[in-house]
């Protein structure tokens, strides 16, 4: 049994609309679609709480005002002033992909940053965000001469440079977040159906600390470096006008 086999995949086929019957191209994988939405639903319902507890309890009040000190000083520290907008990006970010990454201690749910796909959608996403920025501060004509640096051969390089920290970025969160899951099942398979194994997993606290590590710190963690990567990236663009 590989990787793959253990993270069940439940796919939408589009491939007969466009007559590609068993493309795995126009395959959308149904379940983590799904996930998404419903994470995405938790985190309306989590503002929503959230615009409660701020305007109506003291202790929430002082716990997002925290938060959000937190990431005011993350912005500051990466990009060396406080701009609000990148801000407001970076925070999103993280706390859409830490939502993603810890779906798992849901009851049915599973995380959505475990199908490549996702991954690269929001290593596109930061991208695409990191070069608005740039063309905006530097203009349209300082970036594309950039391309060009040092000289005009190095065009492809410098293409192929940027579009890098895309894959850089999508494949490491992926590949730790399904790793993570792999080895989470392999772990409670083999644990499955033995009352003895199962007992023993759950009295010594090796059960805990499966989820605990594999889950909750891996996925705070991996939504912590990608959003420090993105700020990185943006801090590059915005110095030198032709950042990745």
């Amino acid at each position: 049994m590989n990787g793959a086999e253990l993270v069940e995949t439940h796919q939408w086929s589009f491939g007969s609309w466009f007559g590609y019957e068993n493309s795995q191209f126009f395959m959308i994988n149904s379940e983590i679609v799904v996930h998404t939405w419903i994470i995405m639903g938790l985190l309306a319902l989590m503002l929503a709480g959230i615009n409660f507890a701020l305007h109506h309890t003291t202790l929430g009040r002082f716990i997002i005002l925290k938060v959000v000190s937190f990431f005011v000083d993350l912005t500051k520290q990466s990009l060396g002033t406080f701009v609000y907008s990148h801000c407001v990006f970076a925070s999103s970010l993280f706390i859409f992909i830490a939502l993603c990454n810890t779906a798992s201690l849901i009851p049915w749910l599973d995380e959505p940053t475990r199908d490549l796909n996702t991954t690269l959608a929001l290593g596109t996403i930061s991208f695409l965000y990191i070069q608005g920025v740039t063309i905006r501060t530097h203009g349209l004509g300082s970036y594309l001469k950039g391309l060009f640096q040092p000289f005009f051969l190095m065009l492809p390089l410098n293409v192929i440079g940027k579009l890098s920290s895309i894959v850089s970025i999508s494949f490491r969160l992926f590949g730790n977040i399904f790793g993570g899951a792999i080895i989470a099942k392999l772990y409670f398979g083999t644990i499955a159906g033995s009352v003895i194994l199962e007992l023993f997993g759950l009295l010594s606290g090796i059960n805990f600390l499966i989820i605990g590590f594999f889950t909750l710190f891996e996925g705070l963690l991996q939504a912590f470096v990608f959003t420090m990567l993105t700020l990185t990236y943006l801090s590059i663009g915005m110095q030198e006008g032709c950042g990745h």
